[in-house]
């Protein structure tokens, strides 16, 4: 039989702007298999691109061939500590605001962040928890539903 088919995509961005090899280093760390950039040739190899936008997550990441079988916010977590900075990644809603952060000490968390595109890639700033009453919470349904739900605010 044939290869397994190709794993995932996973696409983050860091509250940091980071050296491309500091980056794959962590991710490999984390992953403890090899990470090269695109167009590099090694075998078993995570293929990821780096690049630099402005807002406050100026580092992007695509991890081309993510593995399946551990979950992307553990590795996300993890390379959030060791980088000491807070990581955005993608949540399981349709809302384009709505992101999960790993937070430079591995916490988890649901957040709404605003978006601007730009010439140089998607520059995000302004992240805010996820509380269900953000006006954000309305452009698409999904935040009540996520398996990351919005964190209440503590009474007064």
């Amino acid at each position: 039989m044939d290869a397994e088919p190709a794993d995932g995509l996973w696409s983050w961005c860091f509250a940091a702007e980071l050296e491309v090899t500091a980056v794959c280093a962590a991710v490999a760390e984390v992953l403890r298999r090899p990470v090269a950039t695109l167009g590099a040739l090694v075998d078993d190899a995570v293929l990821c691109d780096v690049w630099h936008t402005s807002g406050d997550f100026p580092t992007e990441l695509e991890c081309f061939l993510a593995p399946s079988d551990v979950p992307e916010s553990a590795v996300a977590s993890a390379v959030a500590v060791r980088l000491g900075t807070d990581v955005l990644f993608a949540d399981d809603t349709l809302n384009p605001t709505r992101y999960v952060r790993a937070g430079a000490d591995g916490t988890l968390r649901p957040v709404h962040v605003d978006e601007t595109e730009t010439d140089d890639g998607t520059e995000r700033r302004h992240a805010r928890p996820c509380t269900g009453s953000d006006p954000a919470c309305a452009l698409a349904p999904g935040c009540s539903r996520s398996s990351w739900k919005p964190e209440r605010p503590a009474a007064a």
